[in-house]
């Protein structure tokens, strides 16, 4: 089994077309044939089943490209690893953040980073498809919030906490409720809110506590813009409901928090990567400077998860 032919198999995987993907490779489709049916000998079974034209994937297919994912990912590793040796302290990262404020947090780091490390090219990729970027080796790791349905809890997944943060009701220091030293969750639907839409993550946490309790929101605005967002809240049109990183992130005088009580809304942020990716020089200091922020923004991050950083740091690194 050679090398050439399983890249042979993955472009015919891809296209599911035997002349499409000869082109693509750049041979003829009678020599792409004769590629694959050597394949197919040698593992004693068919990796596609003949459909007239069409071909689809067999079982023994699915098996193949399995196992070829993991080699090609094993020989990216070895190819970056190899960069390092070369080039030392140079190269590329991309980073993978949740749309909002995460993205923000993230993006705040960049200035310091070239700063220190001004020959490591840095990629901030804002996106709701984490775990899509994370498997597709697309990125070298991600910051996001950890999902309702524990989408992240896979063996190909390393998965860090990094703090957990609650979300607090905010509203212009100017109103009557700016003095209150808490508000109940069910009063939540009482008020003149102005929300991210449901798409947001902050959103969709809200509404699966509203669903647990029974509660409907109906908010007066919803906008993406955090800039519109505060600017509505600051001149008393109405509150909203947004997490200590944002606020951490856009400090405001003119704005109160009030805390959110029975039940708080709380979420758990954590850096997640593949398990078989290797953890280059930028990577690691990226992380590194990651890890001082969210310290420096008040955040105590388990002594558990530093003992991870590090010593997957050092085992990588």
């Amino acid at each position: 089994m050679e090398l050439r032919q399983l890249e042979y198999f993955m472009t015919l995987y891809k296209e599911l077309h035997f002349t499409k993907a000869a082109d693509k490779i750049g041979i003829t489709q009678p020599t792409l044939s004769y590629q694959i049916r050597a394949l197919e000998e040698e593992l004693g079974m068919p990796l596609f089943d003949r459909l007239g034209k069409k071909i689809a994937l067999t079982d023994v297919g699915h098996i193949l490209f399995k196992e070829c994912k993991s080699i090609f990912n094993s020989l990216d590793n070895v190819k970056e690893q190899v960069h390092e040796l070369r080039k030392s302290k140079s190269g590329n990262i991309s980073v993978a953040v949740l749309p909002g404020e995460l993205t923000d947090l993230v993006s705040t780091l960049l200035l310091d980073f070239h700063k220190n490390y001004p020959e490591v090219n840095v990629r901030i990729i804002s996106s709701d498809e984490i775990l899509e970027s994370i498997f597709l080796n697309q990125v070298d790791f991600a910051v996001t919030i950890d999902t309702l349905d524990n989408a992240f809890d896979d063996e190909r997944v390393v998965k860090i906490p990094l703090y957990v943060e609650e979300l607090f009701l905010t509203l212009s220091n100017k109103h009557f409720l700016a003095k209150e030293k808490e508000i109940q969750f069910s009063e939540l639907s009482k008020l003149p809110l102005i929300l991210f839409p449901e798409s947001h993550e902050c959103r969709k946490l809200l509404n699966y506590t509203c669903l647990s309790h029974q509660i409907n929101l109906q908010p007066k605005i919803e906008t993406s813009s955090m800039d519109s967002m505060f600017e509505l809240v600051r001149s008393g049109f109405g509150m909203t409901v947004v997490s200590k990183t944002l606020l951490d992130i856009y400090p405001d005088n003119n704005l109160s928090v009030i805390p959110i009580v029975n039940p708080n809304i709380s979420r758990e942020v954590s850096l997640i990567f593949r398990k078989d990716k290797f953890i280059g020089f930028g990577t690691r200091n990226f992380i590194k400077l990651l890890t001082r922020e969210i310290v420096k923004l008040g955040f105590p991050i388990s002594e558990e998860s530093i003992e991870q950083i590090r010593e997957i740091i050092k085992d990588r690194g």
